[in-house]
């Protein structure tokens, strides 16, 4: 154990102290605040420096008013097209809107001309602006008020409740959990195939090098496996743990900055009554803040620990059996496919079934089997996950990677020492077998 130790010491003082640890550990945390900050900031100034664009309506059915917004600002023509095509080139006008003669069951023909392609957002607000007009002139064509139907119509919102076994109510959002469950698997994706590739480079180069030739005469190659691993893994969750300080404090200083306030600062504002006065639409946060509440974090942030560390030992140990049996990581792209396939399948069902419908019995098989359960429990727990799925998750996980482990131990044991040779799955069959 003292032996394993001693490798995990080695692995992780030696990458910590690297330059390149540093400079990705203390950048990465100052690039995206910078880059949020900065996108504020244009985002500002053009909503400060926007000019307003003028539209030109020729409406040749005399039945739509297009009313003004603060981007956008419509005049109606009786002008033709060519002399609105003028207008536009000569930059009197922004663009003009053509409505022709049309068929209220079946408009079609409407233009858009312009010297430069429309935003999305211009396109979306002209069709969703003539689609309530033409609605309304079809009802008064049948004899019904449209303001009769405005009125009608109504908004409904419905707060989401979840009562547990001892009776407790727990308020939810859907958008909550589905972000928070996006984010976590995400992590964990990331995490396992950058520190797993990791692991399969230092394996691959200190073979190359002859170096594991040397470490192998003073301990077993099972116990330099290990340690590579763990070692690795405290080094990804050390960064991640960094990272998870500095981007909270540099984000709130750049919110602070630019005149927006954090979430955690407008929390503690609700909860002062004298402070409170002076938040507009509070409503809307409180509501917020409670489905917060009823988050247990505490099994969010143990969970994403443990699954994070779960997946990594599992997939890492594969990753070192890769790096063990080449001698070059060309060569390990023929074995990295049988890898990355369950990994690539727990990211699609996450997005497909998990976050979707995370009580569906597809979701459930994906966060209980270990090789995707890492990433797929995760978008789960946000949710509430029953006691036992979770316990049973965890029990196989630990399970799975005891089982690579054995199994990725039989395959370095023999290719750690191996040189010259290109190994097939055959090959690696065989060392498997052997004693």
């Amino acid at each position: 154990m003292s032996k394993i130790f001693l490798v995990i010491q080695r692995e992780y003082l030696a990458r910590v102290k690297k330059k390149s640890f540093l400079i990705a550990t203390l950048l990465t945390p100052l690039i995206f605040p910078a880059i949020m900050g900065i996108f504020v900031w244009i985002a500002m100034q053009e909503k400060e420096n926007q000019s307003l664009r003028i539209i030109e309506v020729i409406d040749e059915t005399n039945l739509f008013f297009m009313e003004s917004s603060e981007q956008y600002a419509f005049t109606s023509s009786v002008n033709d097209l060519d002399a609105a095509k003028k207008m536009v080139k000569e930059g009197g006008r922004y663009g003009f809107l053509h409505i022709p003669k049309l068929d209220l069951t079946d408009p079609k023909g409407i233009q858009f001309y312009g010297l430069e392609n429309p935003s999305m957002s211009l396109m979306s607000y002209l069709e969703s602006a003539l689609k309530r007009k033409i609605e309304d002139q079809k009802l008064f064509d049948k004899g019904i008020d449209p303001k009769i139907l405005k009125d009608i119509r109504t908004t409904v919102s419905i707060k989401s409740i979840t009562l547990g076994e001892k009776g407790e109510e727990k308020i939810n959002d859907a958008t909550v959990n589905y972000a928070l469950g996006f984010v976590s698997g995400i992590l964990i994706y990331i995490f396992i195939f950058v520190y797993g590739n990791q692991i399969m480079q230092g394996v691959i180069e200190e073979k190359s090098t002859r170096i594991v030739e040397i470490l192998v005469s003073s301990l077993k190659p099972f116990q330099l496996m290990m340690g590579k691993i763990v070692g690795i893994g405290a080094v990804g969750l050390t960064q991640f743990l960094i990272w998870v300080v500095l981007i909270g404090t540099l984000s709130s200083v750049v919110m602070g900055v630019m005149g927006l306030q954090m979430p955690q600062q407008q929390a503690l504002e609700l909860a002062n009554p004298e402070l409170a006065q002076n938040v507009p639409d509070s409503g809307e946060l409180a509501n917020i803040l409670q489905v917060m509440g009823g988050i247990d974090f505490i099994t969010l942030v143990s969970s994403f620990i443990v699954y994070f560390l779960g997946g990594y030992l599992l997939y890492g140990a594969l990753f070192a059996a890769i790096g063990s049996a080449v001698d070059s990581p060309s060569d390990a792209q023929q074995f990295m496919l049988p890898v990355t396939i369950p990994l690539i399948v727990a990211y699609l069902g996450l997005f497909v079934f998990v976050l979707q419908d995370p009580t569906s019995s597809v979701s459930f098989w994906l966060s209980i089997v270990p090789l995707t359960s890492p990433i797929a429990m995760m978008g789960r727990i946000s949710y509430g996950v029953p006691f036992w799925e979770l316990a049973l998750s965890l029990t196989l996980l630990i399970g799975g990677f005891l089982l690579t482990t054995w199994f990725a131990g039989k395959i370095y044991r023999i290719g750690i020492l191996m040189h010259g040779t290109k190994p097939s799955y055959k090959t690696m069959w065989k060392w498997l077998k052997s004693s």
